[in-house]
């Protein structure tokens, strides 16, 4: 009896000291303190080994470093375009950047995301289109093709990749693939085996040191890029897997959004991905060339301003997010999100709420199905706050619904790979595309609308009505949403 009060006293005040310990570490970060807290309440002492595990604060490290980079002129170009825009001497293409100039400063100014006004853009929205236009784009390659997903399965889409960046490979075209360690978890260094032979290159994210734990899994590179000889870029939300070509019967139809650009903000585009590469390389890394910044093509060229703007752990400020905000906040008449997840922190879904009561029109899309249960019930807990505040909801029937998509008075528009909730926008590092075009938001509301056709309308009666056990399940998987 007295072997079991001394180690319960002793689990208690270990509880306690870890306790104190999670609150100065995260005391700029009230909600996620008190989530780890009732973690450690719940589920004492090995709470605070996950926080050890999940809870690590990378932003005091300078995780992405290319001494190159100077040499693309960057430092000039920012200094140069933030002038402009402050003395009013830019030469804004159209009236959308102009109007929007105070996001597109803030970007430059916190994120080195330049603008540029000559791209060319098309937007997928099927997997068997957006892969059939990547591997025609793979196949025509000359010079180089990096690229990098968070998810790489080996199964028949996986293979197929793979097996044309070996053939280029073969050619002489110079192959990178980079992919995310706990994303393509079950992945092996065999299935890279003859693309290796044929001196491609693959690196992994933040891999494992030790087999069954990885200390930084709860940083993942959710980035999905693809540069193909400089001119063509990639970015959105599809990974590789059969599952994202509709194959999957536990998902069915999987609608995403990624867009393929020609223009300068491919430039971005590869400076994102070579960033990534050297921090996950240690001997292979990647030295300036011109190779890898043509000059874009006059036949190649569009009409479209782009920002190509990326957030993480490590940055200061959470980019992405703040872009969402200052999107929504300008909002004069619509704003139409889609996202597989809906956990926003308290900031944006303010903003959200002060819209609607401002007689904005905000119409928010979600999936159907989760396919992360307490993320899914986490989503519908705010999603009431949402209706109550009379936004309109729909629930997407057609399959599943992973695009990233927020489009604001049918002229501007985000899309990438940032989901709507806080592990998009504090733990995972992403990318998103912020387009300034009314033509190309119009494509993404048309496309919008499409899907209402395969919806359901979610009303503010039938979600009040929603039975006890749904919302105990909310009411838990909202505490815990700040770690999710």
């Amino acid at each position: 009896m007295e072997i079991t009060t001394i180690l319960l006293g002793f689990i208690i005040v270990l509880n306690i000291v870890f306790a104190v310990i999670v609150i100065f570490r995260e005391r700029r970060d009230a909600t996620a303190s008190w989530a780890w807290l009732l973690v450690l309440f719940f589920i004492p002492v090995l709470g605070f080994v996950l926080y050890m595990l999940l809870g690590q604060n990378l932003s005091r490290y300078h995780m992405f470093q290319w001494e190159d980079r100077k040499k693309l002129g960057i430092e000039k170009i920012i200094a140069t375009q933030l002038e402009s825009i402050r003395n009013n001497t830019f030469e804004f293409r159209d009236e959308v950047a102009k109007n929007n100039k105070q996001l597109i400063s803030m970007h430059i100014l916190n994120n080195d995301a330049i603008l540029t006004d000559d791209n060319k853009i098309e937007i997928f929205t099927d997997g068997h289109q957006k892969f059939n236009q990547l591997l025609k784009d793979i196949q025509a390659a000359e010079h180089h093709i990096h690229l990098q997903y968070y998810i790489l399965k080996k199964d028949q889409l996986g293979i197929r990749l793979i097996e044309e960046l070996e053939k280029k490979a073969k050619q002489g075209v110079r192959v990178k693939v980079l992919y995310d360690d706990l994303g393509s978890r079950g992945l092996r260094p065999s299935f890279f085996k003859r693309l290796r032979q044929a001196d491609g290159e693959v690196e992994v994210f933040f891999p494992s040191r030790l087999r069954w734990i990885n200390l930084r899994m709860n940083y993942r590179n959710h980035r999905k890029l693809v540069i193909i000889d400089g001119k063509v870029g990639y970015v959105g939300g599809f990974n590789v897997g059969d599952e994202y070509l509709g194959l999957d019967p536990k998902f069915g139809y999987w609608r995403d959004t990624h867009l393929r650009i020609h223009g300068r903000a491919v430039h971005a585009i590869q400076t994102r991905f070579i960033l990534d590469w050297n921090q996950a390389t240690e001997k292979r890394k990647i030295a300036f060339s011109s190779h890898f910044f043509p000059e874009p093509e006059e036949n190649s060229k569009g009409s479209s301003s782009v920002q190509i703007v990326t957030s993480g752990p490590d940055s200061e400020w959470e980019q992405i997010k703040n872009g969402y905000i200052k999107m929504v906040s300008t909002a004069k008449k619509s704003i139409r999100i889609q996202t597989p997840y809906f956990i926003p922190d308290a900031s944006l879904l303010d903003a959200l709420k002060i819209a609607c009561l401002s007689g904005v029109d905000v119409e928010l899309m979600i999936p159907n199905k989760p396919d992360h249960p307490f993320v899914y019930w986490a989503t519908m807990s705010y999603v009431g706050e949402l209706l109550n505040s009379g936004a309109r909801v729909y629930i997407y029937d057609n399959g599943f619904i992973h695009a990233k998509t927020i489009v604001v008075d049918e002229e501007l528009a985000s899309v990438g790979t940032a989901n709507i909730d806080m592990r998009s926008f504090k733990l995972n590092f992403e990318v998103n595309a912020f387009v300034y075009d009314a033509e190309i938001a119009l494509e993404l509301v048309e496309a919008f609308q499409h899907d209402q056709s395969v919806s359901r309308e979610l009303t503010l009666e039938a979600y009040v009505n929603r039975k006890k056990i749904i919302r105990f399940k909310e009411s838990v998987s909202r505490l815990l949403s700040p770690i999710l």
